[in-house]
C-alpha cells in the first residue's frame, strides 16, 4: 500500500519571524489585527498580522505560557519564572504585576472589572488589579525592603515618580494630567505641605480632554513651551541647567494610530 501524497499546505499567509520554540498562546486584540504570541523561547511578540509585521519582541528569564492584551498599547503574560508581567509595547517598558508560587500557566484579562486573572501550577488562582496606586521608597542603604509603602494621592494610573533635587520628598504624575507633591517626612507639619495640580489638558467646545504626564524634570525657573508634534516621552535638563533634552515620541496613549515621526529637540534654557 502507497500513502497518499498530501496537497501543497494551504493554511493562509504565514507570518514572518516566528518565535524560535513552541506557540504557547497567541490572541488578537478586541480593536484591530494586533496579534500577540507567546512562546517557550521566552518572548512575547506583537505582530501586525494584517501587515504581516513584527512590531515588537520582550524576551525575560522564562519561557511565556500565555498572553493577552489589556489594551493595543499594553499585554500581560504568564511566565515561567512564577511571574505575571506587564507589558507598555509603544515604550518597551516592562513591569512585574505579581507572583505566584509556580509557573504562570495562564492570564486573562476582565475589561470590564479592570482586573487581571492568574491560574498558576501552585493551584491557586489570583486576582490583580494593575491600576494600583502603591509607591515605595526605599533607603539607598538598606533595599532588603521598603522604608516607606505609601499610595498615590492621584486617582489614575502612575506615570513617572522623581525625587526633589535636595531629597525632602518627590513628585509623581499620572495619566490623568495632574502632578502631586510628597514629601517623605511623615511628621503632620510635613504631609499638611502636599498638593496636587493640573498641567496637561484643553477645552474644546465645552469639553475637557486630558493628557498623561509621561515626564518630569526639575529646573528653578518655570517654563511653558509650545506644543511638540506628538507626545513628550522624556524629559532630561543638562548637568547645568542650561540645555534642555525633549524626547517628542508618540506613547500609544491612543491606541495604533497614525503619528508624527518621532524626534528629539535640545533647547536652549535661559
Amino acid at each position: 500500500m502507497t500513502a497518499a501524497t498530501l496537497p501543497p499546505t494551504t493554511g493562509g499567509r504565514e507570518l514572518s519571524e516566528p518565535p524560535s520554540d513552541g506557540i504557547s498562546n497567541l490572541r488578537f486584540s478586541n480593536h484591530t489585527d494586533l496579534l500577540l504570541v507567546s512562546s517557550w523561547d521566552k518572548s512575547l511578540r506583537l505582530y501586525d498580522a494584517g501587515a504581516n509585521v513584527l512590531k515588537g519582541e520582550f524576551v525575560h528569564a522564562g519561557p511565556a505560557l500565555d498572553c493577552c492584551f489589556h489594551d493595543d498599547s499594553a499585554g500581560f503574560n504568564a511566565c515561567a519564572d512564577h511571574t505575571v508581567r506587564r507589558y507598555v509595547f509603544g515604550s518597551g517598558k516592562e513591569d512585574i504585576l505579581g507572583c505566584h508560587d509556580a509557573p504562570v500557566r495562564c492570564v486573562e484579562c476582565s475589561h470590564e472589572a479592570g482586573q487581571v486573572f492568574t491560574g498558576s501550577w501552585d493551584k491557586t488562582l489570583k486576582c490583580w488589579d494593575p491600576r494600583g496606586r502603591h509607591v515605595n521608597v526605599y533607603d539607598l542603604c538598606n533595599m532588603s525592603q521598603p522604608e516607606q509603602q505609601r499610595e498615590s494621592s492621584l486617582k489614575y494610573q502612575t506615570r513617572c515618580v522623581l525625587c526633589y533635587p535636595n531629597g525632602t520628598g518627590f513628585t509623581l504624575s499620572s495619566s490623568e494630567d495632574r502632578v502631586t507633591m510628597e514629601f517623605f517626612d511623615l511628621l503632620e507639619t510635613a504631609q499638611a505641605m502636599k498638593y496636587a495640580f493640573k498641567c496637561h489638558r484643553k477645552t474644546e467646545a465645552g469639553r475637557d480632554t486630558v493628557y498623561p504626564v509621561n515626564a518630569l524634570a526639575f529646573h528653578p525657573i518655570l517654563y511653558q513651551y509650545s506644543k511638540y508634534p506628538t507626545s513628550i516621552a522624556a524629559l532630561s535638563f543638562s548637568r547645568d541647567g542650561h540645555l534642555l533634552a525633549v524626547a517628542s515620541s508618540y506613547t500609544f496613549e491612543e491606541g495604533d494610530t497614525l503619528h508624527e515621526p518621532d524626534a528629539i529637540f535640545v533647547r536652549n534654557v535661559n
